[in-house]
């Protein structure tokens, strides 16, 4: 890399694949939200529904997701915004989305989620979890204050 001053030094990054969240946000003002163990952390994490975009356009990545993750089918979809989760250290975004008008479906998950909980929520507390540090992964974060923002 060329540094502002012109000089040259290493930069290091990772590769990573792009993501989704969502929001899926019932007629009650729940939401729901997955519990699983993230191997890194060594604990379980509590988080919106979502993963790698596999290739897929983001709104049919989070859809797929959803389903995967939850059960849930969403008949009403929209992108609540997109971040950039570590832009110092990859190119990798996330997309959110709020999903409505939700329906059951069935669940299947992949390897890595066997254990995977799923828990309903009203958006003020999981917002609060989210002040109180209790909710802490980045899309899920911003999934879930910009969600509330759009309900007031």
């Amino acid at each position: 890399m060329i540094r502002p001053d012109g000089s040259s030094g290493t930069y290091e990054h990772i590769t990573v694949n792009s993501a989704v969240r969502v929001v899926a946000l019932d007629d009650h003002g729940q939401v729901v939200l997955v519990e699983d163990d993230f191997y890194l952390q060594r604990r379980r994490v509590l988080h919106l529904p979502g993963g790698g975009r596999g290739g897929q356009e983001p709104q049919k990545a989070a859809l797929r997701e959803l389903e995967e993750e939850t059960g849930l089918i969403a008949g009403s979809v929209r992108p609540l915004g997109v971040i950039d989760p570590l832009p110092a250290t990859t190119l990798a975004t996330t997309h959110l989305f709020l999903a409505t008008d939700l329906r059951s479906g069935t669940v299947h998950r992949d390897d890595t989620e066997i254990g995977m909980t799923v828990h309903w929520w009203k958006l003020s507390e999981a917002v609060d979890a989210v002040h109180a540090g209790r909710i802490t992964e980045a899309g899920s974060v911003a999934g879930l204050l910009l969600a509330a923002n759009t309900q007031d």
